[in-house]
C-alpha cells in the first residue's frame, strides 16, 4: 500500500522514502540559504580551488572544462557570521552505524580547525550518520577533547549521543544547526 509523502506500508513494516538521496550538502545549502533570506546569518560553501588548464570552447555559452587539477587542499566545507561570530565547519556523512572514521578529515582540515578555534572562532563537526538518518553537530572543543585522549580511529557512535546537539530534520530551516551554536554561545535563537 502506497500513502502521500512517500511511506510504503506492509502488513508488518512501513518504510519511509522521503528525502532519500539527499545529501547532507544540500540539506545544508537549503538551511544557508534560508539563514541568508531571512536575515539571520551569512554562511556559505566554501569552493574548491581549482586551477583549469584545458577548455573547450565551441561557443562562449558551451565552453567546457577539458582539465583541472586542485591548486591547494580546500580548508573546510563552509563558513561566515552569524551574530558577530565567525563560524567554520566540516561536513561529513558516514554510512557506519557504530562510528565516525577520522579518516574522513584530512590533516589539513583538522589543522584549520585548530586555528579558528585558537583564534576565538566557532568551529564544529556537522556529522550524518545515514543508516541512522541522524545528524549531530560536535563542537571544535569536544572533538579536539577526543583527539587529545584518545588513540582509536574513530569517534564512536556514543560520543556524538553524549557530547553531540543533535539536530533534527525540519521544514524552514530544513537542519536548524545554528539551535545548537546558540546553546554554545549561551544565546537564543531568533527563528
Amino acid at each position: 500500500m502506497n500513502y502521500p509523502g512517500g511511506i510504503k506500508a506492509s502488513r508488518n513494516h512501513i518504510t519511509i522514502y522521503k528525502n532519500r538521496g539527499m545529501t547532507l550538502e544540500e540539506d545544508l545549502n537549503i538551511t544557508n540559504q534560508f539563514y541568508q533570506e531571512e536575515d539571520i546569518a551569512y554562511i556559505y560553501k566554501k569552493p574548491t580551488p581549482i586551477q583549469i588548464t584545458k577548455v573547450d570552447y565551441p561557443s562562449r555559452k558551451e565552453a567546457v572544462i577539458k582539465e583541472a587539477y586542485f591548486k591547494e587542499p580546500s580548508t573546510t566545507d563552509y563558513n561566515g557570521i552569524y551574530r558577530g561570530y565567525y563560524i567554520d565547519f566540516e561536513a561529513k556523512e558516514t554510512r557506519n552505524h557504530t562510528s565516525f572514521p577520522l579518516s574522513n578529515i584530512h590533516p589539513h582540515q583538522i589543522e584549520h580547525l585548530e586555528h579558528v578555534l585558537r583564534h576565538g572562532g566557532i568551529c564544529f563537526l556537522i556529522v550524518r550518520f545515514t543508516t541512522q538518518n541522524e545528524t549531530y553537530l560536535l563542537t571544535g572543543k569536544d572533538f579536539f577533547d577526543f583527539l587529545k585522549h584518545s588513540t582509536r580511529k574513530s569517534i564512536p557512535y556514543t560520543y556524538f549521543l553524549e557530547k553531540g546537539y543533535p539536530i533534527p530534520f525540519e521544514y524552514h530551516p530544513r537542519l536548524p544547526y545554528l539551535k545548537a551554536v546558540d546553546e554554545m554561545i549561551g544565546g537564543s535563537y531568533e527563528n
